[in-house]
């Protein structure tokens, strides 16, 4: 963390809480579990290893020393009623990141899709009402914004989704307001604008296209930009992520059963993006031959331009970005070059 967030660590250090991160074997989830380690919590794992790896754990287990022993792994499934109610005995906090990621993996498997970001997230909730967990933060998306034109997004404006992915995560934010208004569970809603940073995974059909890009370029092949380049999102490093959840679960009453926009409020375009990119990387590799990008499909399902209005997470959980895209860039490209030399 950056300077400007040094009082939240220091305030989580003198105040020990007992904290669960589902999904915590994947990019976000293990990054908030590092940090929370870090800074002398207590935390308990929850993952079943779909899209989460083992090697970000261990990853996790290097980088925080003796504190992994305040660490508890469970495997499980969320969808599981019964894991979502032991794993929320004993805990003051969720963060809830577990969810089946990725727009096409929901356009070609609806029904799975659903069943983690739904109906788990269902269980979630209900284990955390039940075990009197004091703060559900939870992982929504971008993506709810949907077909709506206006720029920058706010909160209070959406459109209507245009996949399932989009719709179950606004469902799971119908549900928060939900569980905070009939049952008094305090939840905060982090509606993420394409997160990036060390741990994405490049591989598979649904990658993020940073890690899928980058791993491109070290090969020295060219990189393929959905459509025509001009789409346009606004990116943000994991470490402003994780402290938008810091912030959110600690934040005061007038933050519960409302959604915040996580973002930087930059737009950049994909080709902007794809010469970010290669800068970086040059910057480190000079000697890389780098090629020119070639152009493929639109994708179905995805949203044209995405730009976050930040004005609410600034006023009510304190949040401003940390660190930018081209920092950001910069220190996935060194973590990059760090791991292949490890």
């Amino acid at each position: 963390m950056q300077q400007g967030s040094a009082a939240l660590p220091k305030a989580l250090r003198e105040s020990p809480r007992s904290w669960l991160v589902t999904g915590a074997a994947g990019f976000i989830g293990s990054h908030l579990v590092e940090f929370l380690l870090r800074n002398g919590q207590r935390v308990r794992g929850l993952d079943n290893f779909v899209t989460g790896k083992r090697e970000n754990l261990a990853a996790v287990q290097k980088s925080v020393g003796s504190a992994w022993g305040k660490f508890e792994f469970v495997e499980g499934d969320i969808a599981n009623a019964e894991v979502c109610q032991q794993t929320c005995a004993g805990i003051h906090i969720v963060l809830h990141q577990a969810a089946l990621g990725s727009v096409p993996r929901s356009i070609a498997d609806p029904q799975i899709t659903h069943r983690s970001n739904v109906d788990g997230y269902i269980n979630m909730l209900e284990a955390a009402r039940a075990r009197g967990v004091d703060r559900f933060v939870y992982a929504s998306s971008s993506s709810v914004y949907g077909d709506h034109p206006e720029l920058p997004k706010r909160e209070d404006i959406i459109g209507n989704p245009l996949s399932p992915y989009a719709a179950s995560k606004l469902i799971d934010e119908v549900y928060a307001g939900v569980w905070f208004r009939t049952y008094g569970l305090p939840t905060i809603g982090l509606r993420y604008f394409n997160v990036f940073g060390p741990r994405q995974d490049p591989e598979g059909q649904y990658a993020a296209v940073i890690p899928r890009w980058l791993s491109s370029m070290q090969k020295g092949q060219a990189c393929i930009i959905n459509g025509d380049g001009e789409t346009s999102r606004d990116f943000c490093f994991i470490e402003n992520v994780v402290h938008a959840n810091l912030l959110a679960a600690t934040a005061n009453a007038s933050a519960f059963g409302q959604v915040f926009n996580i973002a930087c409020g930059e737009r950049t375009s994909l080709r902007q993006l794809h010469d970010s990119l290669q800068r970086a990387l040059l910057k480190l590799q000079p000697k890389l031959k780098c090629m020119k990008p070639s152009f493929g499909e639109f994708r179905s399902g995805d949203v044209r331009h995405s730009l976050a209005n930040i004005s609410k997470a600034n006023t009510l959980l304190g949040y401003s970005p940390l660190v930018g895209l081209e920092k950001g860039l910069e220190i996935l490209v060194q973590s990059a070059a760090e791991n292949q030399g490890s």
